[in-house]
C-alpha cells in the first residue's frame, strides 16, 4: 500500500517514517512542502522510501494524491486544534484511507459525524486520534477494566521528560486553552474547570511524583459515554520541572482574570527558554492511567497502568497507534468502512512490541480503593 506521511520530516512524522520504512507491505512516501528536507530524511531510513513535495493546503491536493497513487494518508502535520478536515476530505476524494495523530478535542470528537458517510460510501477507513489519546488511553482502560461491572472514574496523566524534543506548534496548541474553561465529567455531571490551573500531585511507579494540571483532550468528552463512567474522567499533564508547571498555572490565572488574551503567542519564547531548565530534569518520561469501579463480582476495585520511557523516547508513544493502524491496513486487516475516532480500535497487547523496541517498561498495579472524591475546586456546572 502506497502510504504518504504528511509532515514526514517533522517531529512525529519522521518517527512514523522510520517505523514504516522497513515494512514490506508499505510503499512509503515522506511528504512535505520542502522536498529537500523530505529527501534528507529518506536518506537516513533503513528501508525503502521516497520523498514527495506536497502541500496539503493546496486546492488540488486530492488530485496530487491520485497522481501519486496514494492508498493511505497518515496526517502528522499538526497541531490540529485549528485545522479543518480538508486533508481527510482530500483523501476520501482520492479513494484513500486516512489516519491522523490529532488530539484536539473538537477535531477528534466531531470527526465521525463530519466524515463517516463519505468514507463509508467509498469503502475506505478514516481514523482520527491515532495517538496517545484516545488510541492508547482507551486500549489501557479496556485492558484494566476487562470484565468489570461498572467504571466509576478514569484518571490519566502524561508526564513528558524535560529533555525530550519540544516543538513551538505543539506548545502553542496546549497554550491555546491555558486558563480557558474546560468541560469535564465530574461528580456524575458536566462541570467546567480552567485549563492548566491549580496543579495537583500525581504519583508514578517508576518516577518521582509530579504536579499535573488539567488539559483539554478528546477523552474528556468521549470516555464518559463510551465507557458509561459514573463519576468522573480527568486528564492531566505533569511537567518534570515544577517551576515550568507553575508558570503555566500563572498564565492560566492571568488569562482567567482577563489580563492575558492569547497565551499561545508566548509559545516561541517559552519553547526557546525551556532548554534553560533542562539541567533540572531528566530524559525519563511516562504516563499513568488509573481506573476505579466495580469488578466482575461487584466489589470495589482500583487499578493503575504505568509506563516509563527513558532516553528521551517518550515522543515515540504518540506515533505508535498510527504506525500500528497503518500496518494493519497495509496488511489487509478487515476494518469497517467509515470515519471513526481511534477509541477502542487497538488492544494494549498490540503495543507491547513497540514498547519493547524503545525499552519502555510498563506495570499494572492493583491499588487500595480511595474514598469518594471531593468536588474539584473552582468547578462550575456546565
Amino acid at each position: 500500500m502506497r502510504t504518504l506521511v504528511l509532515g514526514g520530516y517533522g517531529n512525529f512524522g519522521a518517527r512514523i517514517c522510520r517505523a514504516l520504512a522497513g515494512d514490506p507491505t508499505i510503499d512509503l512516501l515522506a511528504g512535505g512542502r520542502n522536498r529537500d528536507q523530505a529527501q534528507r530524511l529518506v536518506d537516513t531510513l533503513d528501508g525503502t522510501a521516497s520523498a514527495a513535495a506536497v502541500d496539503f493546503t493546496a486546492p488540488d491536493f486530492a488530485q496530487t494524491l491520485r497522481q501519486l497513487d496514494v492508498g493511505l494518508v497518515v496526517h502528522a502535520a499538526g497541531p490540529f486544534q485549528r485545522q479543518s478536515y480538508a486533508v481527510a476530505h482530500a483523501a476520501a476524494e482520492a479513494g484513500a484511507h486516512y489516519i491522523d495523530l490529532a488530539d484536539g478535542r473538537r477535531f477528534v470528537c466531531d470527526f465521525p459525524a463530519a466524515l463517516h458517510q463519505r468514507f463509508q460510501t467509498i469503502g475506505r477507513v478514516g481514523i482520527t486520534g491515532a495517538s496517545t489519546v484516545p488510541a492508547l488511553s482507551s486500549a489501557v482502560v479496556e485492558h484494566l477494566c476487562a470484565g468489570w461491572a461498572a467504571i466509576d472514574s478514569i484518571d490519566i496523566c502524561i508526564a513528558p521528560a524535560q529533555t525530550a524534543p519540544r516543538g513551538k506548534a505543539t506548545l502553542a496548541a496546549v497554550l491555546s486553552y491555558c486558563g480557558e474553561p474546560i468541560r469535564i465529567w465530574r461528580g456524575g455531571k458536566w462541570v467546567e474547570a480552567p485549563g492548566w490551573a491549580k496543579p495537583e500531585r500525581v504519583d508514578f511507579l517508576r518516577m518521582r511524583p509530579r504536579i499535573g494540571a488539567l488539559c483539554d483532550i478528546p477523552d474528556l468528552e468521549l470516555f464518559p459515554s463510551h465507557y458509561a463512567v459514573r463519576d468522573g474522567v480527568m486528564f492531566r499533564a505533569a511537567l518534570e520541572v515544577g517551576f515550568t508547571q507553575r508558570a503555566f498555572a500563572v498564565l492560566a490565572s492571568l488569562r482567567g482574570r482577563g489580563l492575558l488574551k492569547r497565551p499561545e503567542r508566548w509559545a516561541g519564547l517559552l519553547n526557546r527558554t525551556a532548554v534553560v531548565f533542562d539541567f533540572l530534569g531528566t530524559s525519563l518520561g511516562g504516563m499513568v492511567v488509573r481506573v476505579e469501579g466495580l469488578d466482575g463480582r461487584g466489589r470495589p476495585a482500583r487499578r493503575a497502568w504505568h509506563i516509563a520511557a527513558d532516553y528521551d523516547h517518550g515522543p515515540e508513544i504518540p506515533c505508535m497507534p498510527a504506525i500500528l493502524l497503518a500496518r494493519k491496513l497495509a496488511a489487509g486487516s478487515a476494518m469497517p468502512a467509515g470515519a471513526f475516532t481511534a477509541t477502542g480500535l487497538l488492544k494494549l497487547a498490540e503495543f507491547q512490541g513497540e514498547f519493547a523496541r524503545w525499552k519502555m517498561v510498563s506495570d499494572i498495579v492493583d491499588e487500595a480503593v480511595s474514598s469518594p472524591s471531593e468536588p474539584m475546586p473552582d468547578a462550575t456546572a456546565a
